[in-house]
C-alpha cells in the first residue's frame, strides 16, 4: 500500500501527549518532537509561513509521519530525549558532549570497597556521579581516605573464609591505610558506618562526619589521649576546609538542580548545578548545537530532561531563569531575589565563561565558525537583512578647520582590510562643515566603486549622530543606493546606535560582540584620519618653513622633503647635496640661509 499525503497522516493523528516523527522520501529520520497535542502540534508546520528557512526546508522534505503515544508529557520529554540521542536526526538540536564521565563506585559486598570508575555493573553497587572530571573524583577519594581506614584488596571477605583464616593482613595493613579486616580485626558495623559516613560525604553532607569526629576526639581528650585526639582535629579540619570550598550557598538550600542558558545565532549553553546541603556538588555546561532556530526555552527544556538523565539525578525540585515546562514531577521555581536568584545567577556566570571560552577556543582551532557565527549575530543584532561580510565606516577630521580630510576604513568578516582602505581630502567644501564634508566623501566613495564595478559593502557605518548620519544617507539617495546598502550611524556620547528616519536609537549591550567590532571600526576610522590629517598639517608647517626663504617655492619645498624627509636634515646638509638635487643657484640659497651665522 502506498504511503498516505500528509495531510491524510495529520487528520489521523491523535489529540493526546506523545512523540511525533518525519521522515523524508529515503524514510530517513529528519526530525523527532514532543507535543501535549500531537494532532495540534504537527499540523502547527503545515498551516502557516515559517520564519526560519531551515523549518521551511524541513517541511517541504516530509513524506511520512510516526508518533508514539504516551501517558504524560513527562514520558513525552524523556521519550523525544532518547530518540534524539539515538538516531540524531538531521533538523533536531545537536548535544555535543559523547564522553563517558567518572563515578565513586561503592561495591556490593562484605566490607565495601570505594574506587573510581567509568563503568556501571548492575550488581547492587551504589554509583555516585557520574563527575565532569577525575581530578574532582581524586580529590573526593583523597579526603575519604585520609578520613577513614578502607580495604583495597578485591579478596571475598566472607565471615566464614575470615574465620578459616585464608588471608593475611598486606603492606597497607602496616602503613596504617587499613584495619586488617582480612584477619577479623575490623568488625562489620564499624566498617559499615565508615560506609555510612562516606555516602552522606559524597552526597554533599558532612554534618555526621563532623559530629562524629569531635565525638571521638573529645572522648580521646578525656581520656588524655593527646595524640589520638590530635589526629581526630587534623581529620576535622580537612574536613572543614573541603566543606567550606564547596559551600556557596545557604545551607538550607538542599537537593536542588538549577539550570541556566546563554545562547547566540547558532549554539546554546546550559549550565547545571547540584546542591546539596548547601553545596555545590557538581557544575556542568553543555553546548547544543540549533537547527531549526530553537528558542532558549524549547533548548533549556531539552537539556534539562538530558542532564538529569545523564547524571541520574533524583531531585523534586529546579531553579531556573524563567518558566519551562519539563513534567508534572518536577516543582520549577523561578526565583526573583535572595539566595535562590543568586545561585541562578552563579549558574549564568558560568555558563557565560564556558561560552567565552567556547569562542576563544573557536578562534584558534575552527576560525571559519567563528566567523560564521559572529556575522551571523550581527545580521541579528542590527536588524539586517544580509549577513554584514564587507563594512566600510567614514569618520571626518578638521581639528579648528583646517586641513579638513575623511577616512573610510573596510572590515571583512569581522577584521580590518588594510589595503582598502581609503583617504579623502575634502574639496568641495569651504571651512568646517561635517555634515558636507560627509555627503561629499561617501558620494565620492560609492560613485568610484559603481563605476569600477567594485563590489558594495553590506553595511555602511558614520561615525557621528543623525546630521551625518543625513548627510550619508542624501549621497546614496542621489546615487540610486537607498536601501540596497544598510546604513547606520554611531554617536560617540552613548554608543547610540542610529537608522534613517528613525529617531529612537538602538542600544546594545555593552559586552556584546556587534557593539565592540562597531567601535572597533569607528576607533579605527578614527585613529586612520587623525594620522592623515596630522601629516597633513605636518607637510603644510614645514612646506611654509621653506617658502619663506626668498626664492624658493612649492615644488622646490615638496621635493626637498622628499629626499631628506625632515627641515632639520635640511638645514644640516652639505651645500654639495643641496646643489644635486635642486641646482647650484637654489641649493646654495638654502645653504646660505641656515648658515649665514
Amino acid at each position: 500500500m502506498d504511503t498516505p499525503s500528509v495531510e491524510i497522516q495529520i487528520k489521523t493523528l491523535p489529540n493526546s501527549p506523545g512523540v511525533y516523527q518525519y521522515f523524508d522520501k529515503n524514510d530517513k529520520i529528519l526530525y523527532v518532537g514532543k507535543a501535549k497535542n500531537l494532532k495540534k502540534r504537527v499540523s502547527s508546520y503545515f498551516n502557516k509561513k515559517h520564519d526560519s528557512h531551515r523549518i521551511g526546508v524541513m517541511v517541504k522534505k516530509i513524506k511520512t509521519i510516526k508518533h508514539i503515544v504516551v501517558n504524560s508529557e513527562t514520558d513525552a520529554l524523556l521519550l523525544e530525549n532518547n530518540l534524539i540521542k539515538k538516531y540524531q536526526p538531521r533538523f533536531n538540536v545537536m548535544l555535543k558532549d559523547d564522553k563517558t564521565y567518572p563515578w565513586i563506585c561503592i561495591k556490593n559486598e562484605r566490607f565495601p570497597r570505594v574506587f573510581p570508575t567509568r563503568r556501571i555493573v548492575k550488581d547492587g553497587s551504589e554509583y555516585f556521579g557520574p563527575y565532569t572530571s577525575f581530578k574532582t573524583v581524586n580529590t573526593l577519594l583523597d579526603l575519604i581516605k585520609g578520613l577513614y581506614k578502607l580495604r583495597t584488596c578485591n579478596y571475598d571477605l566472607s565471615e566464614e573464609k575470615i574465620q578459616q583464616g585464608k588471608y593475611k593482613v598486606c603492606l597497607e595493613y602496616h602503613l596504617g591505610n587499613c584495619k586488617g579486616p582480612c584477619e577479623g580485626n575490623q568488625l562489620e558495623i564499624e566498617y559499615s558506618k565508615n560506609i555510612e559516613h562516606i555516602r552522606q560525604i559524597v552526597k554533599g553532607n558532612f554534618k555526621d562526619s563532623l559530629q562524629q569526629f569531635r565525638e571521638q576526639m573529645n572522648r580521646h581528650a578525656e581520656q588524655m589521649e593527646f595524640e589520638e585526639a590530635q589526629q581526630i582535629k587534623e581529620k576535622i579540619e580537612v574536613l572543614e576546609k573541603y566543606q567550606s570550598k564547596s559551600t556557596v550557598v545557604n545551607p538550607k538550600i538542599n537537593n536542588v538542580d538549577v539550570f541556566s542558558i546563554v545562547s547566540d545565532e547558532g549554539y546554546g549553553y546550559v549550565n547545571f548545578l547540584q546542591l546539596s546541603h548547601g553545596s555545590i556538588i557538581r557544575s556542568h555546561t553543555i553546548e547544543m548545537k540549533k537547527k531549526l532556530e530553537e528558542t532558549d526555552r524549547e533548548l533549556l527544556e531539552l537539556a534539562i530532561t538530558e542532564i538529569r538523565q545523564r547524571f541520574n539525578s533524583k531531585t523534586r525540585e529546579i531553579y531556573v531563569p524563567f518558566s519551562v515546562d519539563v513534567g508534572e514531577d518536577i516543582k520549577v521555581t523561578v526565583p526573583k531575589l535572595g539566595d535562590k536568584k543568586a545561585i541562578v545567577d552563579l549558574s549564568l556566570r558560568n555558563a557565560k565563561y564556558f561560552r567565552q571560552d567556547r569562542f576563544k577556543q573557536m578562534k584558534i582551532v575552527d576560525p571559519d565558525r567563528h566567523v560564521n557565527r559572529l556575522m551571523a549575530q550581527m545580521k541579528k543584532d542590527l536588524r539586517l537583512g544580509v549577513e554584514p561580510r564587507h563594512i566600510e565606516c567614514f569618520d571626518n577630521s578638521n581639528i579648528q578647520g583646517t586641513n579638513p580630510v575623511a577616512a573610510c576604513v573596510v572590515f571583512k568578516n569581522g577584521k580590518p582590510s588594510k589595503k582598502d582602505y581609503r583617504k579623502f581630502n575634502i574639496k568641495t567644501v569651504e571651512g568646517p562643515d561635517d555634515f558636507a564634508s560627509m555627503e561629499e566623501v561617501v558620494f565620492r566613495r560609492y560613485r568610484r566603486l559603481l563605476n569600477e564595478e567594485e563590489p558594495l559593502p553590506q553595511l555602511i557605518i558614520i561615525d557621528g549622530g543623525k546630521g551625518q548620519l543625513s548627510s550619508a544617507v542624501k549621497a546614496l539617495e542621489d546615487l540610486n543606493l537607498r536601501g540596497k546598502i544598510a546604513i547606520i550611524g554611531i554617536a560617540k556620547r552613548l554608543e547610540e546606535l542610529f537608522y534613517p528616519g528613525d529617531s529612537i536609537p538602538l542600544y546594545l549591550d555593552k559586552r556584546s560582540e556587534t557593539l565592540k567590532i562597531i567601535q572597533q571600526l569607528r576607533n579605527e576610522a578614527h585613529r586612520f584620519g587623525i594620522t592623515f590629517h596630522r601629516n597633513k598639517r605636518s607637510n603644510a608647517a614645514l612646506g611654509t618653513e621653506l617658502e619663506s626663504i626668498p626664492g624658493i617655492g612649492e615644488k622646490t619645498a615638496v621635493e626637498l622633503l622628499k629626499h631628506f624627509r625632515s627641515v632639520k636634515r635640511i638645514s644640516t646638509a652639505k651645500k654639495e647635496e643641496l646643489i644635486e638635487i635642486i641646482g647650484n643657484s637654489k641649493g646654495s640659497l638654502i645653504y646660505n640661509h641656515y648658515h649665514s651665522k
